[in-house]
């Protein structure tokens, strides 16, 4: 019995070593997904369910503040949408703000 805890305790020793070893180190970043905003109309194609006429729908109806609004504006029916979801995201749009007109001259007396 006690050869078993020590075989037991030498395999933990391994998987413990390794998983200790992991831990110290950062997490590989993970795809956030193709971004409804800003993805091609290619990429899109690439979501199972999208052909070129919904990926064309969807660039039509851009800009998205969440992903959700495929339902909501009925792009996509909730079934499709459940199948994408975890492949999706919704970065904000980013539009450059008109340069603020430089003040009036000071009137001269």
């Amino acid at each position: 019995m006690r050869r078993r805890g020590v075989i037991a305790g030498l395999m933990w020793g391994m998987a413990g070593r390794a998983a200790w070893a992991q831990a110290g180190r950062p997490a590989a970043a993970v795809p956030a997904g193709i971004d409804l905003n800003s993805a091609s109309r290619d990429e899109l194609m690439t979501l199972d369910g999208i052909g070129e006429v919904k990926a064309d729908a969807i660039i039509r109806a851009r800009p998205f503040r969440a992903k959700t609004e495929l339902v909501e504006r009925h792009i996509v029916p909730e079934a499709l949408y459940d199948k994408i979801n975890g492949r999706v995201t919704v970065r904000p749009m980013v539009t450059t703000a008109p340069a603020a007109a430089p003040p009036p001259p000071a009137a001269r007396r």
